[in-house]
């Protein structure tokens, strides 16, 4: 009797933080790459379909599958690769599937309460 079959296995290559094409929302998006293996008796021994990769927003949880190259090219802007010539960041690669790929720019929290300008915070009268 021979067991035979397939397993499919999602890694986790980064977190990136980029703005949602499906809901607007800048928040965290996980970039994971499916690969399907033949298993041999529960052994996975060789892949049987070429990886896969995929983008999805941790707020919404919209999914969107991109190439290879994208992928790549966003490791290495959010930091995950490898410096590229001397340590210069890559540039940007032109127009991203279905609206990946913007980077947020770092600012504060953008959701901590803002003071109005010219706001002076009141003073404790019992501290010296």
């Amino acid at each position: 009797m021979l067991i035979f079959g397939t397993s499919t296995k999602m890694l986790q290559l980064a977190m990136l933080n980029l703005l949602c094409a499906f809901c607007g929302n800048p928040s965290a998006h996980s970039l994971r790459k499916r690969v399907t293996k033949f298993s041999l008796f529960f052994i996975p021994l060789f892949p049987i379909a070429p990886a896969k990769h995929y983008l999805q927003c941790t707020f919404c949880g919209g999914a969107s599958e991109i190439t290879k190259e994208n992928a790549e090219q966003l490791i290495a802007q959010g930091g995950g690769g490898q410096p590229q010539q001397g340590g210069q960041p890559q540039p940007g690669y032109g127009a991203p599937q279905q609206g990946y790929g913007q980077q947020i720019p770092q600012q504060g929290n953008p959701f901590a309460p803002q003071q109005p300008q010219g706001h002076v915070p009141p003073q404790n009268p019992y501290q010296s």
